[in-house]
């Protein structure tokens, strides 16, 4: 009966150690799962980040050398050369996570061939044109193939929009509305009609890029769980919108463009953008930093909580048999002290015949065999 029970007993205890291990395996392989994918997503947007990181001032260089082309200047500007050389190394690192190692081959090898263009001046702006296009599309795709365009947190996706649509598309047509303010003061009647009627368009594509701006960075400030991002885009959001003010004045739309103005606007505005992108991004790093924190602190708590869980089940199996063998063996039973074991009773004679046996020790007067004496006296 001991031997069905310690069975049964043995057999539960198996039982509910799998209806145990069992759930929390599965929640611990969900949770751990999740944790994993968020943590390679958080770390593809920091590779995004970087990348659009190194191409904020190549956008900008690619704004001066139309610049100083269409003025007649044919070396490429230093800075060009070095934003060139930044981004190269940025795509040998992370090209292949990105997947932007083929537009970045064909966007060198546009910028690479800008000193050597020829035609005249829509030839040239033509060409700057096209490789500003090309800038404008490896940031897209560096934006949707790191996920940045996916991002769960309304803050870093409104950055986002901000940083890698927003800010390289209004650098692109602040310039051009510039460089085209200032074909208009060519003396070629035939150039100035082909490009007012661009110069017109871009000025509305400004006016447009900038709203959009604006209210993905105001949608990211009302929404954000940095307590820095408000107090850092203050000072470089009003300098971006007075350049703007001042751009828009100088282009005055519907007259005579005013070169002068616009141009010493254009500088004030790139220095803003670059600034006002430089503090984005930061932004940006800074949360995608914190969030891989948390899920760093949440991968280690799991896997803490799963090793307490099998720790606590094995406890439970482990401690009642510790129990039993500690417990002393039952003593066998043992007869009282002073008697034999053997069964003296059983041993013993049957009564005699009118009395007590050979235990009866009373004295006897009269014997009951009438041969006692004779056997005696032949005896002696």
């Amino acid at each position: 009966m001991n031997s069905r029970r310690t069975r049964l007993r043995s057999a539960l205890a198996v039982i509910l150690t799998v209806l145990v291990l069992v759930p929390t395996a599965v929640l611990f392989g969900r949770v751990w799962s999740e944790n994993s994918v968020q943590r390679d997503q958080t770390n593809l947007e920091k590779k995004g980040v970087e990348y659009i990181t190194a191409l904020t001032p190549l956008i900008s260089a690619l704004a001066e050398s139309q610049s100083s082309a269409l003025q007649g200047v044919t070396a490429p500007p230093d800075s060009l050369t070095a934003a060139v050389a930044r981004v190269t190394a940025v795509d040998n690192s992370l090209g292949d996570d990105l997947k932007t190692k083929e537009r970045w081959a064909d966007l060198q090898s546009k910028i690479g061939k800008l000193p050597k263009t020829t035609g005249g001046t829509l030839a040239v702006l033509q060409a700057h044109v096209e490789t500003s296009d090309l800038a404008l599309a490896l940031y897209a795709a560096v934006r949707r193939n790191s996920e940045l365009n996916r991002d769960p947190d309304s803050d870093i996706s409104n950055l986002q929009q901000a940083v890698a649509i927003d800010m390289p598309t209004t650098v692109v047509l602040v310039s051009r509305m510039g460089d085209f303010a200032n074909i208009l003061q060519s003396p070629n009647a035939q150039i100035r009609a082909t490009v007012g009627v661009q110069f017109g368009q871009e000025v509305l594509a400004v006016q447009d890029s900038v709203n959009k701006l604006t209210e993905s960075l105001q949608a990211a400030v009302d929404d954000t769980r940095s307590s820095t991002l408000s107090g850092s885009l203050v000072s470089t959001l009003d300098s971006f919108r007075r350049g703007v003010e001042s751009m828009t004045r100088g282009a005055n739309p519907g007259g005579a463009p005013n070169v002068a103005t616009m141009s010493t606007a254009q500088t004030a505005l790139q220095t803003s953008l670059n600034a006002l992108a430089g503090v984005t991004l930061k932004e940006m790093a800074n949360l995608l930093e914190d969030r891989s924190d948390k899920l760093a602190y949440r991968r280690g708590e799991a896997l803490v909580m799963g090793l307490l869980a099998v720790l606590l089940v094995l406890a439970a199996l482990i401690w009642p048999m510790a129990l039993r063998r500690r417990e002393p063996a039952a003593p066998a039973p043992t007869a009282p002290t002073g008697e034999s074991n053997r069964d003296v009773a059983s041993a013993r004679p049957a009564a005699g015949y009118g009395g007590g046996g050979p235990y009866d020790l009373q004295p006897a007067y009269g014997d009951i065999d009438p041969t006692r004496r004779e056997r005696s006296g032949a005896l002696r």
